[in-house]
C-alpha cells in the first residue's frame, strides 16, 4: 500500500508538472517551507523543495509563465520550448518522491512519470493550440487561470488522497485522448481556411486599372 501511494504521488506530481512545472514546484515547496503541509516519513525527501533558492528560482519562472501563457501565439511558443522542460522536471519530480528505492523501480517510475507528464503537456499545448486560432485574448486569459487553478487543486488532491488523485488525473488523461482527434482537426480546419485563400489563384478577370 505504501509503494501505491509512493507511485500515486509520484505520477500526480509528474502530471501537475506537464501543465505548469515551475507552479508545482513553487506551491509545493512554499507550503513545505511554511509548514502549511506535514510531510509523511516516506516522503521526508519532498523537503528539498522547501529549499529557499528552489522556492525563489521557481517563483521567478513561474511568474514569467504567468504572463507568456496569457498572451495568444507566445503560450503556444512557450509551450514549444517546454516540451522537454517539463517531462525532464516531472520524472526528476517523480524520482524525487522515491527517495531511494532499488534502482530499477527508480527507472520504472522516471519513465511512466516522464510519459505522463509529456501527455498532461500535449493535452495543454494542444488546447492552447486550438485557442489561439480565435481572435480574441479573453480565451487564453481564461485557460491560463483555469490551469494554475487545477495545478492548486490537483496538489491540494494529491496531499489528501494520493490514489484518489490518480485515478482522477488518469480519467482526465483519458478525456483528452478521446476528444484530441476533434481538437486537432478543428485547428487543421482554422488554419487551412485562410492557407486555401492564399493559395488560390488570383480572378483573371477583374478588369486592371490604370
Amino acid at each position: 500500500m505504501q509503494r501505491l501511494d509512493l507511485l500515486s504521488v509520484a505520477l500526480g506530481l509528474a502530471a501537475l508538472a506537464g501543465v505548469n512545472l515551475y507552479l508545482t514546484v513553487f506551491a509545493t515547496g512554499l507550503a513545505i517551507h511554511f509548514h502549511w503541509i506535514t510531510l509523511a516519513p516516506q516522503y521526508q525527501s519532498l523537503a528539498v523543495l522547501g529549499n529557499s533558492w528552489i522556492i525563489s528560482i521557481a517563483g521567478v519562472l513561474y511568474l514569467l509563465e504567468f504572463f507568456a501563457d496569457k498572451i495568444p501565439w507566445v503560450d503556444s511558443i512557450w509551450d514549444a520550448v517546454h516540451t522537454v522542460i517539463r517531462p525532464i522536471g516531472g520524472a526528476l519530480l517523480a524520482i524525487q518522491v522515491l527517495g531511494h528505492p532499488s534502482p530499477a523501480f527508480t527507472v520504472i517510475v522516471a519513465l511512466l512519470a516522464g510519459g505522463t507528464s509529456l501527455i498532461a503537456h500535449t493535452a495543454k499545448a494542444a488546447t492552447r493550440l486550438a485557442s489561439n486560432t480565435s481572435p480574441e485574448p479573453v480565451t487564453n486569459i481564461g485557460l491560463s487561470f483555469a490551469e494554475d487553478a487545477a495545478v492548486l487543486g490537483g496538489l491540494t488532491l494529491v496531499n489528501l488522497s494520493p490514489v484518489l488523485a490518480l485515478i482522477i488525473f488518469l480519467i482526465a488523461i483519458g478525456v483528452f485522448f478521446y476528444f484530441a482527434r476533434r481538437v486537432l482537426r478543428s485547428i487543421k480546419g482554422k488554419i487551412g481556411v485562410p492557407r486555401k485563400k492564399l493559395e488560390e489563384p488570383a480572378d483573371r478577370n477583374v478588369p486592371v486599372r490604370d
